[in-house]
């Protein structure tokens, strides 16, 4: 049974980020946090975040006008109108310091048990199949895949005021010491590490400078931690010999301790394994597009597997999971046509595996790939595109639109120059050109790949594609 809520009390709140309560009532409650004041919910606390393009703390009046029961601001901030005596105002030196103190607060009062995950691919996958595991058994909170940096992640902390039994929640970065902010909050008592891969690299200057920056997953543990940490991958495990905690490690590795075998990968359609595992063996069937998926699901059979869930349960589970929207979902459309929309985000690494895993349909009359160029990769940006240009036309594809600047230009280039007919490789600048260019180009029986970072809106081809063939 769940406990008596976590109560957000103004004076509770004002103790646990250091903060001054300077009006309003002491003992109100808040019905939760927000720091959007155009979407702040009646009787919720507004805490006015300052950023590089705005102050939270200018909206707060806005706050209070939409129904917000107080505002957390920075001292000295002139806020309210004098006569608006019943909105509670808490000063504080600086917002987001506030935000995250009130997050860990909170994380600690809950009682729940915290699961945190990190790595290049695959985290929020990894995330939501381990929540969908652990509910066999636990009342499971898990963060929305958005809510993972160094803002999102509290605000998710104070969500465990319900008290869930288990959290899972998942650590971003693109910089050094961003992992190492998160784990401090969410001080989970199990960790995963993924993989290491080539997301971001444009911040660092090696997938090893990614590793160690992922790395930081790892700090803050004691013997009573656990780490469930991918055997197959090199730079993980050459960095945890000093974890103080138990390791569980995944892969297909004859070392890992949840290991893979008999693996039977069908592409488009999933994946099926024997897998082993403290809990028990058995044959888990995935009905994710990829053999990469295995991996996530093997992490997230660990995480569970290491909090007693049953292998009968988790093989139940397993066979019910879908994707998460637009990463990776298969949708079957009119004449024959298949799209794989995993337009959310891409990096090289993952582009790859997209390719591989088309290329491994056979029922199809063609494989079509409408890629968006892949951001945060600074000075590696043209030769890793060359690269995935190259695994384009290795993998089969027989018509290519490439979508973004200069790198998705040389992705197209390379295409060409691997092998690929001139005419069946395109450039569009933009994703609506794209989405122009894929209303024409398709055929009846076509597989097509939508793939690429989410900051060149490869949903918008996604999406006119499933309109053009719903």
């Amino acid at each position: 049974m769940a406990g008596d809520p976590v109560r957000l009390t103004a004076s509770a709140i004002a103790a646990a980020v250091g903060g001054r309560l300077v009006r309003g009532n002491a003992e109100r409650v808040f019905a939760g946090v927000s720091i959007d004041s155009r979407s702040v919910g009646r009787g919720q606390l507004f805490i006015g975040i300052r950023g590089d393009r705005f102050d939270g703390a200018t909206f707060a009046g806005a706050a209070a006008a939409a129904g917000a029961a107080g505002v957390m601001v920075p001292h000295g901030s002139a806020v309210l109108p004098e006569q608006d005596g019943g909105t509670v105002v808490i000063e504080v030196d600086d917002g987001v310091a506030a935000l995250q103190a009130l997050g860990r607060w909170v994380r600690r009062a809950s009682g729940a048990r915290v699961t945190a995950i990190t790595g290049s691919a695959g985290k929020t996958t990894t995330k939501e199949i381990a929540a969908e595991f652990l509910s066999a058994r636990y009342r499971v909170f898990r963060n929305e895949g958005n809510l993972n940096n160094h803002i999102g992640l509290p605000l998710s902390l104070v969500e465990l005021r319900t008290r869930p039994e288990m959290a899972v929640v998942e650590l971003g970065m693109s910089h050094p010491g961003e992992i190492r902010t998160l784990v401090a909050l969410a001080e989970p008592e199990m960790r995963v590490w993924t993989n290491v891969g080539d997301a971001h690299i444009g911040f660092f200057d090696s997938p090893d400078a990614i590793a160690d920056a992922k790395a930081e997953i790892l700090e803050g543990a004691d013997a009573a931690s656990v780490l469930i940490a991918n055997a197959d991958d090199p730079r993980v495990t050459a960095r945890i010999g000093a974890f103080p905690g138990r390791v569980i490690t995944f892969g297909r590795s004859e070392a890992a301790d949840v290991r893979a075998v008999e693996v039977v990968d069908e592409g488009i359609d999933g994946t099926s394994a024997r897998v082993r595992m403290p809990g028990g063996e058995g044959r888990l069937d995935v009905p994710l597009a990829g053999s990469g998926n295995l991996a996530n699901v093997l992490a997230a059979a660990a995480v569970a597997s290491a909090w007693d869930v049953p292998f009968d349960a988790i093989a139940s589970r397993c066979a019910a999971i879908r994707p998460a929207r637009r990463r990776g979902e298969v949708v079957a459309l009119a004449r024959g046509v298949t799209l794989v929309d995993d337009s959310y985000n891409s990096s090289p690494a993952a582009l790859k595996e997209a390719l591989r895993t088309i290329a491994r349909a056979r029922r199809h009359a063609r494989r079509v790939a409408l890629l968006g160029e892949m951001l945060e990769l600074g000075t590696h940006a043209v030769p890793l595109h060359e690269a995935c240009g190259r695994a384009v036309a290795e993998s089969g594809v027989a018509r290519l639109v490439a979508v973004g600047g200069p790198p998705a230009e040389r992705l197209a280039a390379a295409a060409r120059d691997a092998g690929m007919p001139a005419d069946s490789v395109r450039h569009a600048a933009t994703a609506a050109e794209a989405a122009e260019m894929a209303a024409g180009l398709l055929e009846p029986g076509d597989l097509v790949l939508v793939k690429g970072s989410r900051g060149v809106r490869m949903d918008i081809v996604a999406d006119r594609v499933r309109d053009e063939w719903r």
